[in-house]
């Protein structure tokens, strides 16, 4: 028992830079109260003590303000960061190192009892602020659900989830996430700017036009040298655009706030 509490203090600690001691994690930090709670909610929840996990679950709730049910699964090394507000269901399982972050919900769409209701996060998951997973399906190993999506749909192992509905984004290949890692460290909210799609199409368009417009404005700046020499007098309306006028800097800034 001592020897996971201390390896949930350790988690914290690597996570979490405002963490400056081993004492501070376990005597202020809501989330692990929460964790320590739930162990002893699930544990009389599983010798079929019902309205007493209940109890301890519900005493959490009004001293952390995270709910977790007492029959879900919460494996080791899981930080709730902040975690204000945080809702976990019944057949909600939630693997190894993973990492949840205030506003989050692991809920059901289905009313049959006995159902696998809620999700399952494999190992290392990122869910960020704000995010509702909802439904049976299974989250994989080291995916990351982007603040404030909305996932209805299972996600692969190391892709990314954002938007609302979730778009699923495929992980790199293994070498490249590697590297990112090793220069960006952990990825805190579970998404960077380029991990939106719908950004992404937009930048390409806005390089697109701004590309097509530079074109051209060198074609009627060639075709007006030709003037002079009579060959292209007639060829040059009055309102030919010589100069570029599209803003592509400002629009990838308003896609990018």
């Amino acid at each position: 028992m001592f020897a996971r509490l201390r390896s949930d203090i350790q988690c914290i600690l690597e996570r979490d830079p405002a963490a400056r001691s081993r004492w501070e994690v376990l005597t202020l930090y809501p989330g692990l109260h929460a964790i320590i709670f739930h162990r002893c909610a699930h544990w009389c929840w599983g010798r079929g003590l019902k309205w007493f996990g209940r109890f301890i679950s519900q005493c959490s709730r009004a001293i952390t303000g995270i709910e977790i049910h007492p029959g879900a699964v919460v494996g080791e090394r899981v930080f709730f960061d902040h975690a204000m507000g945080v809702v976990v269901g019944e057949t909600a399982e939630i693997g190894d190192g993973c990492t949840i972050y205030q506003g989050v919900t692991l809920g059901g769409t289905s009313l049959y009892k006995g159902a696998k209701r809620h999700p399952t996060l494999g190992r290392n998951v990122v869910v960020g602020a704000g995010a509702k997973v909802l439904g049976g399906f299974t989250v994989g190993d080291g995916a990351k659900i982007g603040s404030n999506a909305v996932v209805t749909k299972p996600v692969p192992a190391g892709a990314t989830a954002v938007g609302n509905p979730a778009r699923i984004i495929e992980a790199d290949a293994q070498a490249r996430r590697e590297a990112a890692a090793s220069r960006m460290g952990f990825s805190a909210y579970g998404v960077t700017q380029s991990d939106d799609p719908l950004s992404q199409a937009l930048r390409g368009l806005i390089d697109n036009a701004a590309g097509q417009e530079h074109q051209i404005a060198l074609l009627w700046q060639a075709i007006e040298k030709l003037a002079p020499t009579g060959a292209g007098k007639d060829c040059v309306p009055g309102d030919a655009a010589r100069v570029e006028h599209f803003e592509a800097d400002k629009l990838t800034h308003l896609i990018d706030k």
